[in-house]
């Protein structure tokens, strides 16, 4: 593909997995919606499948979504450098144009909600308990379990494509999501917290930029993670022995 075809369908992929993601913490969280209430699964169920149609309208670019598959990606000789940088830059309009989208579709609920820490939760991860240092440890983890997970499905026999990410997505945020609402992507967090910070929305109150590190930092350090444990281990010739045997 070109570089022009691959930033289409990786903008395009990402924008809808925002689109999708952050729509259901809004239907879940905002006043008056016909989701309030609904609860940590049903995030954790919109995020998966928000997954699940990115990755079938990015599906000949690859489908990356993140900066950190991406940053896994090059690291492992996937793709180059110079390609990777056409993902980044179309994984970072995505979600920004995600997120504006989402906030289009729920403009009436976010006038009427008065918590201003609710419309950002819509946008941005956030702390259940505030602790920078482990907040990290908890983001890394949780994009460490996916990134390697991807590295490894690379090489296994599975059709299972968009629907077994989009559950791996699920299990991460039920299991590991807790902490700190599992960004496990830099893109996911940083795009829509700009969007929060320049969109005119009623009441908002500020965008938690002294935490907005966080969610970029530890995914690309849990990328960089489950790249080198790849390696070390070559999972790849043990996938490939099994698979021959």
């Amino acid at each position: 593909m070109s570089n022009g075809q691959i930033f289409l369908q990786e903008m395009l992929g990402t924008m809808m997995l925002l689109l999708l993601g952050c729509g259901v913490v809004a239907n879940v969280v905002l006043k008056g919606t016909k989701g309030n209430g609904g609860g940590w699964l049903l995030i954790n169920f919109g995020w998966g499948l928000g997954v699940f149609v990115g990755v079938y309208v990015a599906f000949k670019s690859g489908a990356h979504l993140n900066p950190a598959v991406t940053l896994a990606l090059t690291l492992n000789g996937t793709i180059d450098f110079s390609t990777s940088l056409v993902y980044y830059a179309a994984e970072l309009v995505g979600a920004f144009l995600g997120a504006i989208l989402c906030w289009l579709a729920y403009k009436e609920h976010f006038d009427a909600e008065e918590d201003p820490a609710l419309k950002l939760a819509v946008f941005s991860t956030g702390p259940a308990m505030r602790n920078y240092a482990w907040n990290l440890v908890t983001e890394i983890i949780g994009t460490f379990v996916l990134i390697f997970w991807i590295l490894v499905s690379g090489g296994s026999p599975s059709g299972l494509g968009p629907l077994a990410v989009a559950l791996v997505v699920v299990g991460i945020g039920a299991s590991l999501g807790g902490p700190t609402g599992y960004a496990i992507n830099p893109a996911r967090d940083l795009m829509p917290r700009i969007a929060h910070a320049i969109l005119p929305i009623k009441g908002k109150g500020d965008s938690d930029w002294g935490y907005a590190w966080v969610p970029v930092i530890g995914p690309l350090v849990g990328a960089v993670l489950a790249y080198l444990l790849f390696k070390a281990v070559d999972v790849q010739s043990m996938l490939n022995l099994v698979t021959s045997s």
